[in-house]
C-alpha cells in the first residue's frame, strides 16, 4: 500500500485520536508494519507521536491533548490554562495546565507542553464538556481558581502566586465556597479559604 493511499484512509476515519493497532487493522496489516508507516507518515509532518502507540493528526484541537495523555485517567483543563479561557488573566500561559486523577507529570509534545497535576478523586468535578467526544473538559471559572489554591500547598512552585486577576461577571462566590467545602483536608481547606478571602477582599 503507497503512504499517500494509507494516510488518505486513516484520515476517512474521521477519528480524533490513533491507536497503532486500530491502524494495523484499518490497513488490515501487522502491528509492526502499521507501526513503520505511521513513522513515515510523521516523519512526512502529516501525523504526530504523543505517546507510545497514540498519534494525532497536526490539526487536533491541542486543549484536547490532557485526556489523550492521562488516559485511562480522566483530565479537565484547569488553573492558568482555564483562568485565561475564561478572561480571567489576561496572559496567555505557555504551557496547557491541567488536572487528573493520574499521577503529576510534564508532557512534552510537538504540538504542547501538558503540565498534568493530580488530585484526589474527590476533588475531581467543577468542570464541563465542550465538544461531542467527550476529550475537552474545561474547569468553570470557580473551580479553576479554587484548584490554583488547592494545589499552590503542594510541592511545587507553580501556583504561589496568580497575575492580575479578573472576576468574570458570571462568576458565583457561594460556588467557589461550595467547592471549597469539598476539601476533605481540614488544613488544606482552612489555607484555601484563606487564600480565597483575601482575594475576594481586594478586588
Amino acid at each position: 500500500m503507497k503512504l499517500i493511499d494509507a494516510y488518505t484512509k486513516l484520515r476517512q476515519l474521521k477519528l480524533p485520536v490513533l491507536q497503532t493497532q486500530d491502524v494495523a487493522a484499518c490497513l488490515d496489516i501487522s502491528i509492526n508494519h502499521a507501526n513503520k508507516v505511521l513513522s513515515r507518515i510523521s516523519k512526512a509532518k502529516q501525523i504526530i507521536h504523543i505517546r507510545r502507540g497514540t498519534w494525532v493528526f497536526p490539526d487536533i484541537e491541542p486543549l484536547t491533548l490532557p485526556c489523550l495523555l492521562t488516559a485511562p485517567f480522566p483530565a479537565y483543563i484547569s488553573l492558568q490554562t482555564a483562568l485565561y479561557y475564561h478572561g480571567m488573566i489576561s496572559q496567555i500561559p505557555n504551557i496547557i495546565y491541567t488536572v487528573s486523577l493520574a499521577r503529576t507529570r510534564l508532557y512534552k509534545t510537538p504540538i504542547a507542553s501538558i503540565s498534568v497535576h493530580h488530585i484526589q478523586p474527590s476533588f475531581f468535578f467543577g468542570y464541563h464538556e465542550t465538544n461531542n467526544d467527550g476529550l475537552l473538559k474545561i474547569a468553570t471559572p470557580e473551580k479553576a481558581l479554587i484548584d490554583v489554591f488547592y494545589l499552590s500547598q503542594t510541592k511545587t512552585r507553580l501556583f504561589r502566586s496568580l497575575p492580575e486577576l479578573e472576576l468574570p461577571k458570571n462568576f458565583s462566590v457561594s460556588a467557589a465556597n461550595k467547592i471549597i467545602s469539598q476539601i476533605t483536608s481540614i488544613r488544606r481547606k482552612t489555607l484555601v479559604q484563606r487564600r480565597f478571602a483575601e482575594l475576594i477582599n481586594s478586588l
